[in-house]
């Protein structure tokens, strides 16, 4: 069980960072060889999932918006502006309130996910770009609006 979330997290960073990038055909071998979100643990030889989407965020701006996530949205880890599966989660119960996102509170930055958070982003920050569920610039850009302003 443990293995299949850890599969489905590399897999949706992998997808998610290709779709970022303009998707595997555009991209360079480095990026489509090594999956977003998976480090090598050092001098253990050891692979550790780490699963850290930060959809164009800086570690700075990424931290701005873990406050919030942690005052109002059950976020429990450190403010250190990595983006992993716990800050994801707690964006998720963010977008499930009031913003169509009806999935799985799995920290897990799918689809869904994003056509959620452009929801919100068209409603707030900006975004006119299509809800299609495709974290491209227009998204990552309005979102950075977003983080920027707190």
């Amino acid at each position: 069980m443990r293995s299949n979330v850890l599969v489905k997290a590399v897999v949706s960073a992998t997808a998610v960072a290709c779709i970022a990038v303009g998707g595997l055909a555009g991209a360079g071998t480095a990026v489509a060889a090594t999956p977003v979100g998976v480090q090598q643990a050092a001098g253990s030889g050891l692979t550790a999932q780490a699963a850290v989407v930060n959809l164009g965020l800086s570690t700075s701006q990424a931290a701005k918006l873990q406050v919030p996530l942690k005052q109002f949205w059950g976020y429990t880890g450190a403010l250190d502006g990595q983006l992993g599966t716990g800050s994801w989660q707690a964006m998720q119960r963010f977008l499930h309130a009031d913003w169509g996102y009806t999935d799985a509170i799995d920290g897990i930055v799918g689809s869904h996910t994003v056509e959620a958070l452009q929801r919100w982003l068209k409603s707030n920050w900006g975004y006119t770009g299509a809800i299609d569920g495709i974290a491209g610039a227009g998204t990552q850009a309005a979102f950075a609006r977003y983080c920027d302003s707190l």
